[in-house]
């Protein structure tokens, strides 16, 4: 695939009205947690809690002190960007010409950036060439949550029953549950011993149910992105997780200078086209998710 689309031998003289798509992806995160709006310049959520329980007093009785804590999560937009080069015939064409390859780049943007929120928020990476990402540092899954199970392909479902028991131990509640397609493969291949019966028919055949035991859950190779070990993500995603954009998409059309260090577009008769957006996002408790992470 190349970084330049020339446009003078792509678009012939008639119309052109429709486009397909290749661009695939969605946001296992945003699936899970709805979006909350985060101001360009961050913000910082206080985490409060209370450790002890409240106590009885009798009459005349002294009133014991209670332990309890109240910490910030910063929640800094981090920038995106997608550009791609045209020829410059491109801006010569008539708007109609245009619109469905701008229409189809900028659905190809969005679907991309559901992802790389994914990404960056659950491995810590960029998701343009998966290295660390100083700029993401601590804030993401792999980072943060240290409880894990050791995945079993062959139990998945005693693989949540025990990713659950350390939230609930530390009285968490769990709302939801993110999978790599290995983890949702291996439900759907589980059979009863008697009658050989699918057990959980739900995850046969490449299915994406919307809920499983009366949690959330979605299937996203995100989870599992690159030489991730992960296999699930198990947690209070509708509490103890935020996310939003800082500001709308934006979109730009630069004829100008060499903005992607590919040499100088009037040089070449090219343009580049340029959508980014900022977001931003949070893991307000870490020891409300336990991750499944395979061995090898």
């Amino acid at each position: 695939m190349g970084t330049t689309t020339s446009t003078g031998t792509l678009f012939k003289p008639e119309l052109v009205t429709d486009m397909f798509s290749k661009v695939k992806g969605h946001s296992t995160l945003a699936k899970l947690c709805g979006a909350t709006p985060v101001p360009f310049a961050g913000t910082d959520t206080f985490v409060f809690s209370m450790d002890g329980e409240a106590s009885i007093v009798g009459e005349g009785g002294s009133k014991p002190a209670g332990n309890a804590e109240l910490g910030t999560v910063t929640i800094k937009p981090i920038k995106f960007v997608y550009q791609h080069r045209v020829t410059d015939e491109f801006i010569k064409m008539a708007e109609e010409k245009q619109l469905p390859y701008l229409n189809a780049f900028s659905d190809g943007f969005a679907k991309k950036m559901a992802r790389a929120l994914d990404i960056a928020a659950i491995h810590g990476v960029n998701p343009a060439d998966n290295a660390a990402s100083t700029i993401v540092g601590n804030n993401c899954f792999d980072t943060a949550v240290t409880s894990t199970i050791t995945y079993s392909s062959a139990a998945p479902d005693d693989n949540i029953d025990s990713a659950v028991a350390p939230i609930q131990a530390a009285d968490g509640i769990v709302t939801g549950i993110a999978m790599a397609p290995a983890f949702g493969s291996a439900l759907g291949a589980m059979k009863t011993a008697d009658s050989n019966l699918p057990i959980y028919p739900e995850f046969r055949f490449g299915a994406n149910p919307e809920n499983f035991g009366g949690m959330a859950c979605d299937i996203n190779n995100t989870v599992a992105f690159g030489n991730s070990l992960d296999r699930a993500i198990v947690g209070d995603f509708a509490n103890a997780f935020r996310w939003g954009y800082a500001e709308n998409v934006s979109f730009k059309v630069i004829e100008y200078g060499d903005p992607d260090g590919l040499g100088d577009l009037q040089r070449k008769n090219q343009i580049v086209l340029r959508a980014e957006c900022f977001v931003g996002w949070g893991i307000l408790d870490a020891a409300s998710f336990t991750r499944i992470v395979a061995t090898t």
